[in-house]
C-alpha cells in the first residue's frame, strides 16, 4: 500500500482554484459514456449522485432505506458552518480553518481543512437556491448562532431540523434526475462487498433487501457515502440501522482504514434509562448556546432541582473554561460530564446525567424565544422523558456519535484502491481527532456537491477501463463468496441472538476504548474480543431465509463486520501513545487532566492494511505537516 496524498503545490489558499484547473476534463458528450455507483443517499450520497447526474455522468445510488429521505443525515439538526461573517464579528475563511484544525487537535490535513473551509460558502448558497428554509433575521439575513469550539457565530440553521431540511434540499435535486432517468434509484438495496478488478475498484455486490437477491453492479468508479460507525459500541445516537459494513468490505479489499480509534462522543444526549435500551437519542449541541451545564456541589445529592440553591451548583464548564464556557469542544464537554458523574454528582435516578439548564435564558427572553429557536427539540425530550423542559432542566450525558476515523483518502478524496471515492463521514474526513460541531453537514454537502464531481471526473478523463461484464470470472467468484457468506450464517443455529452478541461487544468496546482508554483496558479488549467473535461464529442464531425479508440475516451480517472493525480500534488506539482530541489515553494527560499530545511521534495518520490476519495488520502512517497553524496545547480557558 502506497500513501500519496496528493497535495497541490502552492500557498494554502490557492490549491483547490489551482488544482482544478489542472484537472482532466470529460467532454460534455462523453460523460453519459460513464457510469458511476454512488453507495449512500444522505448528504454526502445524495449530492454526490444528483450533481454527477447534473453533469451528464449515468448514476446509480444505492440506499438500503425505503427513500433516500430517511438518511441518518436529518439526525444533525443543530446546523451547518459556513464562513459568510453575516454577523461582522470577525469571522473568515482562514478563522474556521483554524478553528477546526485546532479543534481536530493537528490531527488533520491542514490542505483539506482549508477546502473545506473555502468551499463552506458556496454551500450556503447552494442550498439557498434549492429552497432550504435556514433561519432569519429581522432584516432578512440568514441567522447565525454560536457552536462548541468557536468564539465567532458561523452556524446557519433552520430551526432544530437543518439536517432535515439540507436533506431535502438535496433529496429535490436527486428526485429531478431521478425523474430526467440520469439517476437510478436502488432502494432497499445493500452493499456487501467492492468488486475490485486488476487492481481497480469497479463495482459491489448487493442484496434486494425486499427479494434476497445477489447481484453484483458495475461501473467505471464507486463513491461511498454510507456514514460512520458508531454502532460498534451498541449504543450509540446513530439509528439502529447504520453500520460499517461497505467501508469495511472495502478495507477487506485492499483500502487503507485510517484512525478508527478517533471516534467522538457527544456531549447532550439523553442518558441511558435502562439495561435493555437499544439506542441514546442525540439532544441538539446548538441547546449549549442557551443552556447552562452544571451538577450539585455535593456528593449523592437527593433534593429535587428546585431545592438546590444557585450557590450551591457547580457550573463546571463556566467555572474551567472562562473563555468559551459552555461551548467547549465536544471532546472537552464529555470528559468533564463524566467526571462529574465518576465523582458521584451525577443527576436523575440513575446518577447518569447533568443538568442542562435552561431558566436563566428563559427567564431572560420568554418560553416563546426559546420555542422559537429549540421547540421541536424541547418536545421531542418531553416525549421521550416524560420531562418538561421548560420546566426542570434536562439531564444529559455523554454518548458515541460521529466517527472521525473511517477509509483512507487522498487530496481528491480517492482510497487506496483506484476508482473507489469515499466522501462525508465514511472517509477519514477533515475533523482530525474530534469534530467541530456543525461540521458533519458543511463536510459531507462539500465532498458531495462540489469536490467528488471534480475528482471522479479528472480519474476518469485520465484512466484507461477494461469492459467488464457479470460473466467476469472474479465478478461470479465474488458473488459466490457473498452467498456462502449468508449461507454460514444462516447455517449455524445456535443459541444466542445478534443483539445479544452485539450488546456484550459494545460494552467491551465502550469500556475499554471510549471515552477514556488505558494501555491494560485495551490489550484487555483485544484479548477479549476474538473470544467474542469466535462465539458469534459458532453459537450465533440467524432465523428466516436468505430469498426474502430478513432484518436478522441484515444484522448478523452487519454486526460479523463491527466485530472485526472493534478489534482494529483498540488495535490503533494502543499504539497511540499519546491523547488528541476524543482519544483520551489515561497515560498521557496534563496536571490539569486535559489531552496530552505527542508531536514527535505521532504528529500523523495510522493507515491499516488487512492482512487477512485480524490480530496482524499492517501498519502505514502519513506524516501530517503544520505550516499554518503550528500545533500548540489546546486551550479554552
Amino acid at each position: 500500500m502506497k500513501l500519496d496524498s496528493k497535495i497541490p503545490s502552492g500557498p494554502i489558499q490557492e490549491k483547490w482554484d489551482k488544482h482544478r484547473f489542472e484537472m482532466k476534463l470529460v467532454n460534455p458528450a462523453n460523460k453519459r459514456k460513464y457510469s458511476v455507483i454512488v453507495v449512500g443517499s444522505g448528504l454526502a450520497g445524495g449530492a454526490a449522485a444528483a450533481t454527477l447526474a447534473e453533469l451528464g455522468y449515468n448514476v446509480h445510488c444505492f440506499s438500503f432505506h425505503d427513500t433516500p429521505r430517511r438518511a441518518h443525515s436529518i439526525a444533525a439538526q443543530g446546523g451547518i458552518n459556513a464562513a459568510k461573517n453575516y454577523q461582522n464579528d470577525g469571522d473568515s475563511i482562514y478563522r474556521l480553518f483554524y478553528d477546526t484544525v485546532k479543534g481536530g487537535d493537528f490531527r488533520a490535513r491542514e490542505a483539506n481543512v482549508y477546502r473545506l473551509a473555502q468551499i463552506s460558502v458556496e454551500i450556503i448558497d447552494q442550498c439557498v437556491a434549492q429552497g432550504v428554509p435556514f433561519a432569519r433575521e429581522y432584516g432578512g439575513y440568514l441567522a447565525n448562532r454560536s457552536f462548541g469550539g468557536a468564539q465567532v457565530s458561523r452556524t446557519f440553521y433552520a430551526r432544530g431540523q437543518t439536517g432535515q431540511q439540507l436533506l431535502l434540499g438535496a433529496y429535490s435535486a436527486l428526485a429531478r434526475q431521478i425523474g430526467s432517468g440520469t439517476v437510478k434509484m436502488h432502494s432497499r438495496t445493500e452493499m456487501l462487498d467492492l468488486i475490485v478488478i486488476n487492481g481497480v475498484a469497479r463495482g459491489i455486490i448487493a442484496r434486494d433487501m425486499v427479494t434476497g437477491e445477489i447481484k453484483p453492479y458495475l461501473a467505471d468508479a464507486v463513491a461511498l457515502g454510507t456514514g460512520g460507525y458508531s454502532n460498534v459500541f451498541y449504543l450509540s445516537t446513530n439509528a439502529k440501522a447504520c453500520n460499517v459494513t461497505a467501508a469495511w468490505r472495502a478495507h477487506r479489499r485492499g483500502a487503507g482504514f485510517a484512525n478508527p480509534c478517533f471516534t467522538q462522543i457527544h456531549p447532550t444526549c439523553i442518558p441511558q434509562s435502562g439495561d435493555y435500551q437499544s439506542k441514546l437519542t442525540l439532544m441538539s449541541e446548538s441547546l449549549r448556546n442557551d443552556g447552562r451545564i452544571w451538577v450539585p456541589k455535593s456528593k449523592n445529592e437527593t433534593r429535587s432541582v428546585s431545592q438546590i440553591p444557585e450557590e450551591e451548583r457547580d457550573y463546571y464548564l463556566e467555572r474551567l473554561y472562562p473563555s468559551f464556557g459552555n461551548l467547549t469542544p465536544r471532546d472537552i464537554a464529555s470528559r468533564r460530564a463524566k467526571e462529574a458523574v465518576d465523582d458521584e454528582r451525577g443527576v436523575g435516578e440513575r446518577k447518569n446525567g447533568v443538568y442542562l439548564d435552561f431558566s436563566h435564558a428563559i427567564s431572560r427572553l420568554g418560553d416563546k424565544a426559546i420555542c422559537e429557536r429549540y421547540g421541536n427539540l424541547f418536545d421531542m425530550y418531553e416525549r421521550i422523558t416524560d420531562e418538561n423542559p421548560y420546566k426542570v432542566p434536562m439531564r444529559i450525558y455523554p454518548a458515541p456519535h460521529y466517527t472521525m476515523g473511517g477509509l483512507w483518502v487522498d487530496y481528491n478524496l480517492e482510497s487506496t484502491i483506484p476508482g473507489l471515492f469515499v466522501i462525508g463521514e465514511a472517509n477519514f474526513s477533515d475533523h482530525g481527532a474530534n469534530r467541530l460541531g456543525a461540521s458533519a453537514l458543511m463536510q459531507g454537502l462539500a465532498d458531495g456537491y462540489f469536490v467528488a464531481p471534480y475528482t471522479i471526473g479528472n480519474y476518469l478523463a485520465q484512466t484507461k477501463l477494461d469492459k467488464v461484464d457479470d460473466a467476469h470470472p472474479q465478478v461470479a467468484a465474488m458473488v459466490k463468496e457473498t452467498n456462502d457468506r449468508i449461507g454460514k450464517l444462516l447455517s449455524i443455529q445456535g443459541k444466542r441472538t445478534v443483539d445479544s452478541l452485539h450488546r456484550e461487544l459494545g460494552r467491551i468496546v465502550w469500556d475499554k476504548c471510549g471515552m477514556a482508554r488505558n494501555k491494560a483496558g485495551l490489550k484487555e479488549a483485544i484479548n477479549k474480543i476474538p473470544e467474542l467473535r469466535e462465539e458469534f461464529w459458532q453459537n450465533i442464531n440467524v432465523t428466516g431465509e436468505s430469498g426474502n425479508l430478513n432484518h436478522a440475516l441484515e444484522k448478523a451480517g452487519r454486526v460479523a463486520d463491527f466485530f472485526e472493525l472493534a478489534e482494529l480500534m483498540c488495535i490503533d488506539a494502543l499504539q497511540r501513545e499519546e491523547s488528541c482530541g476524543g482519544h483520551f489515553r489515561e497515560e498521557h494527560q496534563t496536571e490539569e487532566g486535559e489531552a496530552k499530545r505527542d508531536d514527535e511521534n505521532f504528529s500523523h495518520a495510522t493507515v491499516w492494511e488487512y492482512t487477512g490476519d485480524f490480530d496482524q495488520p499492517a501498519k502505514h502512517v502519513e506524516p501530517l505537516e503544520f505550516e499554518y497553524v503550528p500545533p500548540t496545547q489546546r486551550s479554552y480557558k
